[in-house]
């Protein structure tokens, strides 16, 4: 009898099964550095939100929680350090799907004659101190539909309000998404909801005296102060589910999460 008929498909299926129990060891690290980011002795002020999917994703420089209902994430946190922000130019890439997310993240050309941007949760811009971070905000899991005049208009002035922000104080922390909920319009073959409002939960905890502003923004472009959009926090966690920062002192959390105040932050 020839053994080596049978040796090499076991050899195959031995090879098959590592992998996937490798794939798995993957995965429990991927959970295991998501506990560790939500734990602020290990990682400063890096917190991560709660997940009303399930779908936590963690990258290099940004993490998400995915909705597959949705084809899009419906919260984006990432840290904005005073060293991050650059002018460096490097070449748009393609956009991509996100290969961490298992359902797969929307395909790009569901945004193709859509008339709807791919607006970026996590900022290109804010990326700009490494081509790969630069690259990695070009997944299609950081991207959502967008009016052009939003996205070009207060969307951008808000985000070019919080690269100052974490200039002036030393670094700040971001969690930003749509507001997600039941029979939003839809783009693409993969029916990608198009939010009707979008958020912007910004933490300074860099002091002795910790800070917290929230913004909730109508999906329209408006010349409208930034001022005019602050809201509490506890708000946007009313309209989607999600405990933002179950990890702060709860006192502390409650403190900060019902305040709409704007005089700590520079304008």
């Amino acid at each position: 009898m020839n053994k080596r008929k049978y040796i090499y498909p076991i050899l195959i299926i031995i090879i098959t099964i590592g992998f996937y129990y490798f794939d798995g060891y993957l995965d429990n690290e991927n959970i295991y550095s998501n506990e560790k980011r939500k734990d602020p002795d290990s990682f400063g002020f890096f917190y991560l939100p709660t997940s009303t999917t399930g779908a936590i994703v963690i990258h290099d420089n940004y993490s998400l929680s995915y909705s597959e209902k949705h084809e899009q994430a419906e919260w984006v946190a990432y840290e904005l350090k005073k060293e991050h922000l650059s002018k460096n130019e490097f070449k748009r890439p393609y956009f991509e799907e996100d290969k961490k997310v298992k359902t797969s993240s929307a395909d790009w050309r569901n945004y193709k004659n859509s008339g709807y941007d791919k607006g970026h949760l996590c900022p290109a811009g804010d990326r700009r101190f490494a081509l790969q971070a630069f690259e990695e905000t070009f997944l299609t899991s950081n991207i959502v539909p967008q009016k052009h005049d939003f996205n070009s208009g207060v969307w951008n002035d808000l985000e070019q309000k919080i690269r100052y922000w974490a200039k002036i104080y030393d670094g700040v922390y971001v969690i930003t998404g749509g507001i997600l909920s039941n029979n939003l319009p839809t783009i693409g073959y993969e029916h990608v909801a198009v939010p009707k409002q979008f958020y912007k939960i910004i933490l300074n905890n860099s002091s002795d005296s910790p800070k917290m502003i929230a913004f909730l923004l109508p999906h329209e472009d408006s010349d409208t102060s930034l001022k005019k959009f602050v809201v509490a926090v506890d708000e946007i966690e009313k309209l989607t589910g999600i405990d933002f920062f179950e990890k702060l002192d709860d006192k502390l959390e409650d403190k900060l999460e019902s305040s709409s105040s704007v005089k700590e932050w520079k304008f």
